[in-house]
């Protein structure tokens, strides 16, 4: 395997994803900022954070797949969330819960940040996801 996840001793936790990750192969896969909407284009999960969420990390699956990785090569997530506030983490984490079985997604999580801002692509858009794996 391509990618180590750590969580070394003296380092804030509980915390639901790992703090490092180290990468050891020649080949890095850079998905793009994954949103809400279908193969078409369609919102999808309109006004509902978790299932923005989750349908943003199964796109972003998709990607990692048409590079030939999954969740298991991500060394870091990237999560940008409009209008955060803490009231918003159950329904963050319940979109991750939903799909962590289906896409395999290594618990604890691989480094996350979760970014918060005032707007995203379109109006309805809650969530932004972007991922960076490592293959050998």
């Amino acid at each position: 395997m391509a990618v180590q996840l750590l969580t070394p001793e003296g380092m804030f936790s509980p915390v639901p994803y790992h703090h490092v990750s180290i990468g050891t192969g020649t080949r890095h896969v850079h998905v793009a900022g994954q949103i809400a909407r279908d193969a078409a284009g369609r919102p999808v999960a309109t006004s509902d954070l978790a299932g923005q969420v989750a349908h943003a990390l199964r796109s972003t699956a998709r990607g990692l797949a048409g590079a030939g990785a999954t969740f298991a090569d991500v060394v870091r997530l990237r999560f940008f969330v409009t209008h955060w506030t803490p009231d918003k983490y159950p329904a963050f984490i319940e979109g991750i819960e939903r799909v962590t079985a289906e896409l395999g997604i290594p618990q604890p999580l691989p480094p996350v940040s979760a970014i918060g801002v005032d707007y995203l692509f379109e109006p309805d858009v809650l969530v932004e996801v972007e991922a960076y794996a490592v293959l050998d």
